[in-house]
């Protein structure tokens, strides 16, 4: 008879070589792009030929993305100050909630004196009570006297994670879409460009990133392709804030209205009246 401690130990392994191999999966990727000669292509084939299942289909694994914790919860917790809702989150976190059993709460921080109703209500009422272990992944959000986003994920193994684009990358990252090296770099770039430009930039750079977006889009539906990413999430939430969008151009406001449409962004809207 095999030892079960041999057994478990074995299954550790594979875990772990598993965990290897798409890490030197991912740095092979980030090579061949360094290496690229020439920058100066058109990437649009590469993108539509570059097909991906839409968000609706079946759930990824958890347990193989985030790694395994033999039952324990996996816990996001995310610090925001309440006077810049990080809207993409809480887009994101709507469509999670199709997607995953999340256990889903809202507190507020001694730093902060008081938050309005609809944030403290911002992720609804959690209808169904179950046990914590029936949940496959916590989803706490703490209002709080921050400069920016912050978010924690197992917290042991994991430094804290910084900045509302590089949140909304982590969490758009749980869907298990796949993108080759091209649209994986356009979306970074739309996501950057949509928080330091868009949201923080300067009147004269709103007016250039909305041109870009309005070109982008007369080729794609999206502002990467033909199913949407977490570029359209930041983008589109980005665009409510600076109040930009009755300014946008045409193809703009298609846009905007598709993601419209959708149900996670139909709820933040009804958050911001």
């Amino acid at each position: 008879e095999v030892d079960p401690s041999l057994e478990a130990l074995e299954s550790r392994q594979e875990e772990i070589l598993k965990c290897l191999y798409e890490l030197k999966s991912a740095v092979d990727g980030l090579s061949k792009m360094i290496q690229t000669p020439d920058a100066d292509f058109d990437v649009t084939n590469i993108i539509q030929t570059d097909e991906c299942p839409p968000l609706t289909t079946n759930g990824a694994d958890l347990d193989l993305m985030l790694g395994k914790d033999y039952g324990a919860l996996k816990d996001i917790v995310i610090n925001a100050n309440p006077s810049l809702p990080p809207l993409s989150l809480l887009v994101l976190h709507s469509l999670l909630c199709e997607r995953y059993k999340i256990l889903s709460a809202v507190h507020t921080h001694s730093s902060v004196k008081s938050v309005p109703e609809n944030l403290l209500k911002c992720f609804g009422e959690q209808t169904k009570k179950q046990l914590r272990h029936e949940y496959q992944l916590g989803f706490t959000l703490i209002w709080k006297d921050v400069p920016k986003p912050q978010m924690k994920f197992s917290i042991q193994t994991m430094c804290p994670i910084e900045g509302e684009g590089n949140i909304a990358r982590f969490l758009f990252s749980l869907f298990g879409q796949k993108y080759n090296a091209v649209t994986s770099t356009l979306i970074d770039s739309w996501v950057d460009t949509a928080i330091f430009q868009l949201k923080e930039g300067s009147s004269k750079e709103k007016g250039a990133v909305l041109r870009s977006m309005n070109a982008a889009l007369g080729k794609t539906p999206w502002l990467v392709g033909n199913e949407l990413t977490v570029a359209d999430i930041v983008a589109w939430c980005a665009l409510q804030q600076t109040g930009s969008a009755n300014a946008a151009p045409a193809n703009v406001q298609k846009w905007m209205k598709s993601c419209e449409n959708l149900a996670p962004f139909s709820s933040v809207m009804k958050l911001l009246k």
